[in-house]
């Protein structure tokens, strides 16, 4: 499914990770098979509640933090309890020169599963990936959203699948979505 809220992200994201040669790339992600389809050399999801990014460095069968160069969390960071310590403890994970992409909501319905904790507009993850320690020259951060799409995102169900005569043009001031990625250097 194509939801509304996602398909400029998602276009600009696959771009963005695309450039990094995914098939170089041992990849891990919170929460979700986002990423599955890269052709990463590695892949590994983690899933969140049961391995907590805010908790500390996810570990592998021999209890050694683990190390891969890139991490990925989509729609995961607004439901973390602590976002600057998750964030500081992804850059631990990450070999020098990884990247740590995330895409969180803005403006959307509440959603606890299991809680439901913050919402981010791109520079709003600018500034938690400068604080959890990535190089403030490397970040990219967008932002997508306009005021047909956040009426569409107030519809049931929700999210709201994509038609189309959904306009897809960006509003700056309606953000619905917004998404960065930070390297380690």
């Amino acid at each position: 499914m194509r939801y509304l809220n996602r398909v400029v992200m998602q276009q600009t994201s696959r771009d963005w990770i695309r450039a990094l040669g995914p098939e170089k790339l041992d990849a891990a992600e919170i929460s979700g098979e986002w990423g599955k389809g890269y052709g990463f050399r590695s892949y590994k999801t983690y899933r969140y509640p049961e391995f907590d990014p805010c908790a500390a460095p996810f570990r592998d069968d021999e209890g050694r933090v683990i190390k891969v160069d890139l991490i990925l969390a989509n729609q995961v960071w607004e439901h973390v309890d602590r976002p600057h310590a998750a964030t500081r403890n992804v850059w631990k994970m990450l070999r020098k020169g990884g990247w740590f992409w995330l895409a969180v909501p803005f403006f959307i319905p509440y959603h606890a599963v299991p809680v439901d904790c913050s919402r981010w507009t791109a520079r709003g993850l600018c500034n938690l990936l400068v604080e959890g320690g990535f190089d403030e020259a490397s970040i990219r951060a967008a932002q997508w959203g306009n005021r047909a799409a956040a009426l569409r995102n107030l519809e049931t169900p929700w999210p709201p699948e994509l038609r189309p005569d959904d306009d897809l043009t960006d509003d700056p001031e309606f953000p619905i979505v917004a998404w960065a990625m930070g390297q380690k250097v």
